[in-house]
């Protein structure tokens, strides 16, 4: 029993060292502790707060040139509904513009003679919706249908009479934007953005970090090459296989899915250059700060290429979001960059977006580019 007992014991001292040991060294590596508490903390986050197919909040513009106590009523059941917030515009115009802008996101044109259309025994009102998106469009018909349908059901319950006999309302429905109405239109832009993001920040990150780990960087420094060199000669390369790639797109959305290109080409390559030299800047940050490839592909995915998936607008509509993942999305250069080519591509050459989506781009090139350069220093501290 003794002998047992000390077996037991010496076994349990050793198990409880290795235990104490394992813990220190996972508590000194913070790429362990990252992966294995911090990247589930970020995917919690992130779809349960940032993936949502839920359609709310839809921007609307109501048309009404000569409003009626019945086109009261259909605007009063708009603002009930917890799916739209209407905004009432006297000018067709005026709402085409706002749509263009996407302060909107579909306008319902009630005609002059809809109150009298009603009277006689039906009425019509046309919806044209931002269709860039072909699933929100979809879901923002299917609301806007029921909506008026109920809102007539209701009306003939109140006069006590059949629905058809108080008038029915049709709602005819107008995409814009997406003629095909087909997803692919609206996902092919947003893949670009991944590939460029991917290619720039993720490669980039990797290359950089596997030559500090190798030390090749090291006999860079004896030389009287400068940071500013070393950072260019990093770019370059990978500039050009990132503009290859967003050849390749163009041409596949062209030729391979028909997406048209309603905008300037000029305006499509300024902005991809623009962002593929943000995102090669975010690459050479994260491993000027990491020096470890392990640690810098999962930084390279938690902080640009997840992102730029689920929080950009590529895939799940920012309006739909809460405040505060929404202001994430905003602060992301995917999100511009997503917003800059499917105007370029859908909409055409809406100047106020494109200028603005531009200007925000160069911004965050020149700011990272010069971070990175700041960090990228000739020492081995």
């Amino acid at each position: 029993m003794k002998v047992n007992s000390g077996v037991a014991g010496g076994f349990f001292s050793r198990l409880w060292a290795l235990v104490k040991k394992e813990t220190r060294q996972l508590l000194r590596d913070q790429s362990n502790l990252m992966i294995g508490i911090g990247l589930p903390i970020a995917l919690i986050f992130i779809f349960g707060y940032g993936v949502t197919l839920d359609v709310k909040d839809i921007k609307l513009a109501v048309v009404t040139t000569q409003p009626s106590e019945q086109t009261d009523d259909v605007v009063s059941a708009i603002r009930l509904s917890p799916y739209f917030k209407p905004t009432i515009m006297t000018s067709f115009q005026q709402a085409k513009k706002a749509l263009r802008a996407r302060d909107v996101e579909a306008i319902a044109v009630f005609d002059d003679t809809f109150a009298a259309d009603l009277a006689a025994g039906h009425a019509d009102v046309q919806l044209i919706v931002l269709g860039s998106d072909a699933t929100r469009a979809s879901s923002i018909r299917t609301y806007f249908s029921s909506l008026v349908g109920t809102w007539a059901q209701k009306r003939a319950d109140r006069s006590n009479i059949a629905s058809h006999s108080a008038g029915g309302v049709t709602v005819i429905p107008r995409i814009w934007f997406n003629d095909a109405n087909t997803s692919t239109w609206f996902i092919v832009p947003g893949l670009i953005v991944l590939i460029m993001t991917l290619v720039g920040t993720f490669l980039t990150a990797l290359v950089m970090a596997r030559e500090w780990e190798r030390g090749t960087l090291e006999a860079l420094f004896v030389t009287p090459v400068r940071p500013t060199e070393i950072i260019l000669a990093k770019i370059i390369p990978y500039f050009m296989v990132g503009i290859i790639g967003l050849v390749m797109c163009v041409l596949a959305s062209t030729f391979l899915f028909h997406v048209p290109i309603h905008g300037s080409f000029f305006i499509l390559v300024i902005g991809s250059v623009i962002y593929m030299l943000v995102a090669l800047a975010i690459g050479l940050l994260i491993s000027a700060k990491t020096r470890n490839q392990f640690l810098a592909s999962q930084l390279a995915i938690l902080v640009s290429f997840l992102p730029a998936m689920m929080l950009s607008g590529f895939v799940f509509d920012l309006g739909n979001l809460p405040t505060a993942v929404k202001l994430i999305g905003m602060l992301l250069p995917a999100t511009y960059f997503i917003e800059l080519l499917r105007t370029v591509f859908l909409a055409g050459d809406f100047w106020p977006i494109i200028l603005k989506d531009l200007a925000l781009l160069t911004l965050y090139a020149v700011v990272l580019l010069g971070l990175a350069r700041m960090l990228t220093k000739k020492t081995l501290d």
